[in-house]
């Protein structure tokens, strides 16, 4: 039997008893070389200190794995190996009574080496290999007071071996369980740290922790991306809207440590999204953008942004830190809410007019009453027509030739319908003041209701 196995054991206590693998093969033992196992598994329980010390040994020497443990505690690792074998000679003496001990034992093996961070290989190699040295030292007792009793012991060869096996499936189960707790909690610790970052909850002494945490650094430049689905007309100014959570939750992500789902949307290679840290919302999902380009990157992202049909992508402005995450995914709302109803891109630095509007509904929507109310006593539909062309007009930059061109008429058709707008409202569309009030209103409509 090739001297290719390992152990390092240790104490017990653990979840519940995981079932023995099913036995593969015939045992061949009988009554008389039973008595020869159980002869020599006595001396071993006798002499379990120095098998202790040569498996120990054995272990620093060939598991590198292990060394470490060894050289920080070696009475602690010393303990655990002799606890171990003590109960699995043991159950090569009294199966019945020692069996399920022996399991609990090496759980916790497969729970505490998972939770050090050894590898599972390790492990297991560590097992066989105390499991060799078992094996040896019966072959080498029953030779010693008996060689003839050697083709005894032969016969249960395959009973000894089919219980390391047993005991190797035990630990690879238990460390595998432990493994999945492990991701699973550190997954949870990484979406809670990203989720006060973004609420702006995150403690300043944490703030080193996170960075380690989620690979960012903590004064680095970043940018939040809100995405969620498109909403129904006139809902844009309330938050996210009724739609968005049901399209978004189709995207849901953690695209980052631990991610697992697909993005909401498709950012380009090489721009700040390709390494975004992605956390759902209630109303839409978020993504932290680490900065490391030009200014302008921002505006190159939303240009190239991957956005679906009715799906709304706001980006806020870039901040600095991670302490002013909270600020930023304040900023990425305020574009998301500005934002088409029927969905696109918005970047809050390049429409901070729009922004304006959608922060304050109410008193966007007094300005848009006060500006526009008289053109409600018309009838919709030529409200409607000098709507349009005052919106084509701004548009146009002031020139009522590329708003014709634009609403298929003629410009001084164009200029009758910006004066009958004057006289409706005695606003004068030359006046500086009156024109931004105009514009204003006009977004305060489309973005959060009306005309």
């Amino acid at each position: 039997m090739p001297q290719v196995v390992r152990s390092r054991i240790g104490a017990l206590h653990g979840p519940s008893p995981v079932p023995p693998l099913p036995h593969r093969f015939r045992s061949l033992a009988d009554r008389e070389s039973v008595e020869v196992l159980h002869r020599a598994a006595r001396v071993l329980v006798a002499s379990l200190p120095a098998l202790t010390d040569r498996l120990v040994e054995a272990l620093y020497a060939q598991e590198p794995a292990y060394r470490a443990a060894i050289d920080s505690d070696r009475a602690e690792v010393w303990q655990e190996v002799h606890h171990s074998l003590r109960h699995n000679v043991g159950s090569l003496i009294q199966p019945r009574e020692f069996r399920e001990s022996a399991h609990r034992t090496s759980r916790w093996i497969g729970e505490i080496r998972a939770e050090q961070g050894v590898p599972l290989d390790a492990v297991l190699h560590a097992f066989r290999m105390g499991g060799a040295m078992v094996w040896q030292d019966l072959v080498d007792e029953t030779a010693r007071r008996d060689p003839d009793d050697i083709r005894l012991l032969v016969h249960v060869a395959a009973d000894v071996w089919n219980f390391v096996d047993e005991h190797c499936g035990v630990v690879a189960d238990a460390y595998r369980q432990a493994e999945r707790r492990q991701s699973w909690r550190r997954e949870n610790r990484q979406r809670l740290m990203v989720a006060a970052l973004l609420d702006g909850t995150a403690r300043i002494a944490d703030l080193a922790e996170a960075a380690e945490m989620l690979g960012l650094p903590e004064q680095g430049r970043y940018a939040v991306l809100a995405v969620a689905g498109a909403v129904a007309a006139g809902g844009a100014g309330a938050g996210a809207g009724a739609g968005s959570a049901a399209a978004s939750r189709a995207g849901v992500a953690q695209h980052g440590p631990g991610a697992a789902a697909r993005p909401p949307v498709e950012l380009p290679a090489g721009a700040p999204g390709a390494t975004a840290l992605w956390h759902p919302g209630p109303d839409a999902e978020f993504a932290i953008l680490p900065l490391t380009g030009p200014p302008g990157e921002l505006g190159e992202l939303a240009a190239s942004l991957g956005v679906p049909a009715g799906t709304r992508a706001g980006i806020g402005s870039a901040v600095e830190g991670l302490a002013a995450l909270g600020d930023a995914r304040r900023l990425a709302e305020t574009a998301l809410r500005a934002c088409p109803a029927s969905g696109g891109t918005v970047l809050l630095d390049e429409h901070l007019p729009d922004a304006l509007v959608v922060s304050s509904p109410a008193l966007a929507g007094a300005l848009a009453d006060r500006v526009l109310g008289p053109l409600d006593r018309l009838d919709p539909a030529d409200r409607d027509v000098i709507v349009e062309t005052l919106t084509a007009w701004l548009d146009a930059d002031g020139s009522a030739q590329r708003a014709g061109a634009r609403l298929y008429c003629h410009r001084n058709t164009v200029l009758n319908r910006l004066r009958r707008f004057e006289q409706l409202t005695g606003r004068c569309l030359t006046r500086p003041r009156d024109a931004v009030e105009v514009s204003l209103a006009l977004a305060a409509r489309r973005l959060l209701g009306g005309v």
